[in-house]
């Protein structure tokens, strides 16, 4: 079987599972402890803290921990909800961001907050002017996303982060670098970014681990109480296995961003040439975006259909975020897009790392063109 699902999660590099072994089976005392275990856990903390830090140009103080993802952007956008009301409860993000964050701000909504969905343009991008138009005086929170992790759209940052801080300066700019960090730079400076989410999975880290940045200045309601840990803002033991993994994944990850552009770029851009290629498929993704996320559709067949068939094949591919991946319903992104129904629900998305070679781009290359022809008089039948 060939992997196609990176954006989904990612192989751990070895030298991130020698880490956490090691850590797991060596330094199992609890950080918050006096005695000399506990000692030693709090400075792998500290020194972990740091890596991250330099990995993202901050500061260690800036660097909080979570378990992943999701948690980090719920903490970012329900802490600075909570934390912010006073100041309004008007909140702006996109139609096209995960469920972590899309959610979260419905679930705002429930609560009282009023939220503005900005549309996207056929390619997946928010307009800057939009973001600059839909930010008042009472908007206390920007939250979008850098890369879409179903189509590799990218996100212009640097002018939507200067339009919300040039319509608000008090407004809180939080991005979701999930599917950007270890695939293209990352400058928060020049993004004005106040928040910045990460989960350790997508950069070929552990599981069960991610990072928020807190730019220094920022207050946020905390989501877990109890313990002091973290500075206030989350409660519980930390992992320290996880932590330490975390950030020898990120600083394997920043130091290979160059290669990661340039050598899983070729393949996305090989795929997408071939798939052009084909009457019947249709691409979603584009090459301005993200180098290691193919999106295309296969209108009359269920996406589902194809990427079995792909995996008769030794492929492994996905269809939505695999956080929606189980659901039926055709996919929101696409949808917000302009793309029909038909084509959001027969969607694949192939999403490549390091560890893919060209040989294996030419199986899955043969693998689609099988798979697209036996496949197509099922399609047609469905059609007519």
């Amino acid at each position: 079987m060939v992997y196609w699902d990176h954006a989904a999660s990612t192989p751990p590099y070895d030298e991130v599972i020698q880490t956490m072994a090691e850590v797991m089976k060596k330094h199992y005392g609890n950080p918050s402890s006096i005695h000399r275990m506990g000692e030693d856990a709090a400075k792998l903390i500290k020194r972990a803290r740091e890596v991250c830090a330099a990995s993202l140009g901050v500061k260690p103080s800036e660097i909080v921990w979570t378990s992943g993802a999701t948690e980090g952007n719920n903490m970012a956008i329900k802490g600075a909800a909570m934390q912010y009301a006073g100041r309004g409860k008007h909140i702006v993000t996109t139609s096209i961001e995960h469920p972590s964050v899309y959610d979260s701000c419905l679930a705002l909504e429930r609560q009282g907050f009023e939220v503005t969905f900005l549309p996207v343009d056929g390619k997946g991008r928010v307009d800057p002017a939009e973001v600059a138009s839909a930010v008042r005086k009472d908007t206390i929170l920007v939250s979008v996303m850098h890369v879409n992790n179903e189509t590799g759209a990218v996100q212009p940052l640097e002018e939507i982060g200067r339009a919300v801080k040039e319509a608000n300066p008090l407004t809180v700019f939080h991005i979701d670098g999930v599917q950007g960090f270890g695939k293209l730079p990352v400058r928060l400076e020049a993004w004005r970014a106040d928040l910045y989410t990460l989960s350790a999975h997508k950069i070929r880290g552990p599981k069960g681990t991610g990072i928020l940045y807190k730019r220094e200045g920022i207050s946020l309601h905390p989501l877990l109480t109890g313990g002091k840990q973290e500075s206030g803002m989350r409660a519980g033991t930390e992992n320290i296995p996880g932590i330490v993994a975390t950030a020898k994944a990120m600083r394997m990850a920043s130091e290979q961003t160059e290669t990661f552009m340039a050598r899983v770029g070729a393949l996305r851009d090989e795929l997408m040439a071939w798939i052009r290629t084909q009457p019947c498929l249709e691409l979603n993704s584009f090459e301005e975006g993200a180098p290691h996320i193919v999106n295309m559709s296969f209108p009359g067949m269920k996406g589902e259909v194809l990427l079995h068939s792909l995996e008769e094949h030794g492929a492994l591919v996905s269809t939505k975020s695999a956080c929606s991946s189980k659901t039926a319903e055709p996919s929101k992104v696409l949808l917000a897009m302009g793309r029909s129904a038909d084509a959001a629900s027969s969607a694949v998305r192939i999403s490549m790392g390091l560890t893919n070679t060209h040989e294996e781009l030419q199986q899955l290359i043969r693998a689609l063109s099988d798979a697209v022809n036996r496949l197509q008089p099922l399609r047609q039948e469905g059609m007519n």
